[in-house]
């Protein structure tokens, strides 16, 4: 299993759910900052990141796209809310889900990093 997706989330609960349905497709490394992911991005090179929106400004996801432009972001949400989901795209996002929706995040990351490899292709 070469490939591997960092979490960004500080919910332990949400953390572990999401890392245990990612777990099977990608090797998963958590984090719970925003200075830890950069470190972990700088380390592991992933094909992808997950990030709780919620909990980070959208400023932030515009820097993490700008410096890191080839690298998905799929970001996560507990309540829908169609103004936060279509500025996290305009911010660089590459998809956004509801985070107890494990099923979807996966989709999206697994659909990202398809797309992602094709276009570095």
């Amino acid at each position: 299993m070469g490939q591997s997706v960092v979490v960004l989330e500080t919910d332990p609960r949400v953390a572990q759910s999401l890392a245990g349905g990612l777990r099977p497709h990608f090797l998963v490394h958590l984090t719970r900052s925003n200075e830890e992911l950069r470190e972990r991005l700088s380390k592991s090179h992933p094909e992808a990141v997950v990030l709780n929106i919620e909990s980070w400004r959208l400023k932030d996801v515009e820097n993490l796209h700008h410096d890191f432009p080839l690298l998905p972001i799929v970001c996560t949400h507990r309540i829908p809310d169609e103004d936060l989901w279509m500025a996290a795209l305009e911010a660089g996002a590459s998809d956004v889900c509801p985070s107890d929706d494990v099923e979807n995040v996966l989709s999206s990351v697994i659909r990202s990093v398809a797309v992602s490899g094709s276009a570095a292709a």
